[in-house]
């Protein structure tokens, strides 16, 4: 076992991780990363890329079947489901070697195997396995970036098998396409795996435990969102639970109390089970060296101080929310928190969700009903996409963009989005809150015309009874 010294050594190499060690490398530290399967990380190989390239099959097959719509003659009978998992797979490998080459650039030394972690000083000792052998590095400090996998529950029948039982894995390389489909959670995986199926023909069940889709969006953005869903052909149970799942010849059978209390037997082909994530903690050597941890999460403060000298987390394994984008913004603050400059801690109401379903959802900050229980006194705009020019040009009127202000401070506390290109558009609203924004300067900002971002500016303006097209 050979020791090397290091200015910094980063675990993971997923938005967080990558991002993380490019940073330190710009800052002049020399960086080394370990990564266990692929450098990218979960993201970028098996979750935010692949699904994307997913879904933009479903979109362009949905397009296709309402060709007639735009005076076009398509043939969109079939698809060749091979093809299309290869296409994705396909753009999760390029930007893997993307970040290969990203790192040589850097001069990032990338050591691939499993790591765990020593006491030693100034920060604890990274021991990695590789295929020839253990290798023993040191760095005056270390930042965690492990990620999470899916979470399960065994103790209903909830263990992925690979054939019937599925995780997002794999639900992202189908060796064909199921007849049915239950799937357990309408979060952004869920949902985005329900829209992709569906599309492509599928018979899809959603469960979600809580009383509405998309749970942590805004009441009117998860209501529409559910009306949607449902036309499209979507079976969706609310305030429902799985109690048992049992597999068949056939494929699942799942018992499901739903919310009035009765229990529905519902027969699948496949399931795939979306109900939250739980951090990558074990076998890392956390609990020896004093690291706290709850709910399989990493605790830290606003820098990613784990409070054990010269050790760092950030990203997923840190709790949510379970995001790429903020995964990379934490790394970036860490990293300049390490080298003795003064970064701003993460403002977890600037940070973006985004869901790539059909249609789109999108928001930031904080909704309605969260502002009300915040104590603030609001002024909510609303406009649908029936009144915007563009929308309807597309063939894409149904959907509404709902921002919500501080009545006191005309402050942006929030905007929430529904329908086409809204994970692009919400953009906007995020620069706004990060520039602490108020309603003047939104209504004084020109949109371009005509663009579905027109939208943005009329909710504002109905916000403060100034809405020009409805």
């Amino acid at each position: 076992m050979a020791a090397t010294d290091f200015d910094l050594i980063v675990i993971g190499s997923g938005p967080g991780g990558y991002v993380a060690a490019i940073r330190a490398a710009q800052l002049g530290m020399k960086t080394a990363i370990v990564e266990r399967e692929n450098l990218g990380g979960i993201c970028l190989n098996w979750g935010c890329i692949p699904t994307k390239a997913l879904l933009r099959t479903s979109e362009i097959f949905h397009l296709a079947k309402e060709a007639d719509q735009f005076g076009l003659k398509i043939d969109a009978s079939g698809f060749d489901m091979g093809a299309v998992v290869k296409r994705s797979r396909g753009v999760a490998s390029q930007l893997s070697k993307g970040v290969t080459g990203l790192m040589k650039k850097n001069k990032i030394e990338v050591v691939m195997g499993e790591a765990r972690l020593e006491k030693g000083s100034p920060a604890p000792k990274v021991v990695v396995k590789t295929k020839d052998g253990e290798k023993s590095l040191q760095a005056k400090h270390v930042i965690l970036a492990t990620g999470a996998r899916a979470r399960t529950v065994p103790q209903a029948g909830l263990e992925p098998d690979g054939k019937a039982i599925w995780t997002y894995r794999e639900a992202l390389v189908p060796d064909s396409m199921p007849k049915s489909l239950l799937v357990i959670g309408s979060g952004a995986i869920g949902i985005e795996f329900a829209s992709f199926y569906r599309t492509l023909g599928a018979e899809v069940t959603v469960v979600e435990m809580m009383d509405r889709v998309l749970p942590v969006e805004d009441a009117e953005i998860s209501k529409m969102a559910q009306k949607r869903f449902e036309k499209q052909g979507m079976k969706i149970l609310t305030g429902a639970q799985v109690e048992k799942v049992e597999k068949t010849g056939a494929g699942v059978k799942s018992t499901v109390k739903t919310k009035d209390g009765k229990s529905e037997v519902i027969e699948t082909e496949k399931l795939i089970v979306a109900i939250g994530i739980v951090g990558n903690v074990e076998n890392l050597g956390l609990e020896a060296l004093g690291v706290k941890i709850d709910r399989t999460h990493v605790q830290t403060n606003e820098y990613g101080e784990t409070g054990v000298p010269g050790l760092y987390a950030i990203g997923d394994v840190c709790g949510p929310p379970w995001l790429a984008h903020k995964a990379s913004h934490e790394g970036v603050i860490c990293v300049e928190k390490i080298a003795g400059q003064k970064p701003h801690p993460m403002k977890t109401e600037n940070i973006p969700g985004c869901t790539y379903c059909y249609p789109q959802v999108a928001s930031v900050g904080l909704t309605e009903a969260k502002a009300k229980e915040a104590g603030y006194e609001v002024r909510v705009g609303r406009f649908p996409f029936i009144g915007n020019g563009k929308a309807i040009a597309l063939g894409e009127p149904e959907g509404m963009v709902k921002t919500v202000f501080d009545k006191k401070t005309g402050e942006l506390l929030g905007a929430h989005m529904i329908g086409p290109e809204v994970t692009e558009m919400i953009q906007g609203f995020v620069v706004g809150k990060t520039l602490e924004t108020t309603e003047a300067e939104l209504m004084e900002t020109i949109f371009p015309h005509p663009t579905v971002s027109e939208a943005m500016h009329e909710s504002v303006l109905d916000a403060y009874d100034r809405v020009i097209h409805i």
